[in-house]
C-alpha cells in the first residue's frame, strides 16, 4: 500500500480519501435533518463514540456491534468506497456516519440542516500518538521518531491538518442545539454521565439496566475484543497487525512518557498561542 497522501484544499489525506471524494463531500452531499455525525480529530476517541452511540441506539443490546463492522454502522464520509453506504440507506430512521474533516471542508448542506454533531476532543498531547498509528495504518508515512512527529504536528503537517485549526473550527459551532462536545478524559471520568448526556441530545431514553448495559459493552477491554470494532478484519495491505491494534491503552496521560520537559514546555506555549480566543474551560483534561 503506498504511504502516498491525497492533498487538498493544502491539506493531506489518506489515499483513501481522493479529490473526488472530498469534492463531492463538501459540494455534493446532502446531510439530512435527523442524521447524526461524529466528528473528531484522529486520535480523540472516535472508535469509543461511534460503538457507544451504536449501543445506545440497540438499548445496550451488543448484537449489532458483534456483528456489523463498526466503519459499516458509521461509514467515513470522506472514504470513497463507503461514501455509498451513507447514501443509499434507506429511510428508515437517523443515519450515523463520522468524519475527521476539517469544518471547511464539510458538506456545505450540514449548515442549513437540523442535523446533530457529537464532536469530541482530546488532549492534544496525547493525540500525538499518531507515532503508533503510522506504524500500525499502511495508508499514513511511518514516522518512528516521536520528535519528527511532535514537530510535524506542532505545524499541522500531518493527515487532516492542524488541530489547532480543527478545535477552533469546529467549536465555533459551540453554542448551537444540534452541536454536542464531550472529551475523551471526561469519558474515561465518568462515563455514566457522559451516556446520559448523549442520550438527552439524541433524545433517548434509556432504562437504567440499558445504559448499565451500554457502558459494559463500551468499554475498552469488550471493545478490543470485538472483532467487529478493533479492526482486526481490516486487511494486511491497509494495516500491520505485526506493530499492534488501533485500540491500544484507553487511558489518558500517556504523553508524559514521551515529551521531555523542554517539549513539554514548548507545546504548552504554542496551545496558549493558538486557543488563546476561547474559553479553557473547554478543554478540561488536566483536571480529570
Amino acid at each position: 500500500m503506498s504511504s502516498k497522501y491525497t492533498h487538498f484544499e493544502q491539506i493531506k489525506f489518506p489515499s483513501t480519501c481522493s479529490i473526488k471524494s472530498l469534492k463531492f463531500c463538501q459540494d455534493e452531499f446532502v446531510v439530512k435533518n435527523d442524521d447524526v455525525i461524529v466528528v473528531t480529530y484522529p486520535k480523540s476517541g472516535t472508535h469509543w463514540v461511534m460503538e457507544t452511540l451504536s449501543l445506545i441506539q440497540c438499548k445496550g443490546d451488543s448484537t449489532w456491534v458483534q456483528s456489523t463492522p463498526i466503519w459499516e454502522r458509521f461509514p467515513w464520509i470522506e472514504v470513497e468506497h463507503l461514501q455509498h453506504l451513507i447514501c443509499t440507506k434507506e429511510e428508515n430512521g437517523p443515519r450515523f456516519y463520522t468524519t475527521h474533516l476539517p469544518i471547511q471542508l464539510f458538506p456545505k448542506s450540514y449548515f442549513h440542516s437540523k442535523a446533530k454533531i457529537i464532536y469530541v476532543m482530546r488532549n492534544p498531547r496525547d493525540v500525538v500518538s499518531l507515532c503508533h498509528y503510522s506504524k500500525v495504518l499502511k495508508l499514513f508515512e511511518r514516522i518512528d521518531n516521536f520528535c519528527e512527529m511532535l514537530e510535524m504536528f506542532s505545524q499541522g503537517n500531518v493527515p487532516y491538518g492542524s488541530w489547532f485549526d480543527h478545535i477552533c473550527g469546529w467549536l465555533s459551532l459551540r453554542e448551537n442545539d444540534n452541536f454536542l462536545i464531550l472529551t475523551y478524559e471526561e469519558l474515561l471520568h465518568d462515563m455514566r454521565r457522559n451516556v446520559d448526556k448523549i442520550c438527552h441530545f439524541l433524545g433517548t431514553t434509556l432504562k437504567e439496566e440499558e445504559i448499565n448495559f451500554v457502558i459494559k459493552n463500551a468499554s475498552f477491554s469488550v471493545m478490543k475484543d470485538n472483532k467487529m470494532s478493533n479492526y482486526s478484519m481490516i486487511p494486511d495491505y491497509i494495516m500491520d497487525h505485526s506493530q499492534g491494534s488501533i485500540i491500544r491503552k484507553g487511558i489518558t496521560g500517556d504523553w508524559k512518557n514521551h515529551f521531555i520537559v523542554a517539549q513539554s514546555e514548548a507545546f504548552d506555549s504554542l496551545f496558549q498561542e493558538r486557543m488563546t480566543e476561547l474559553d479553557q474551560r473547554l478543554f478540561p483534561w488536566d483536571q480529570c
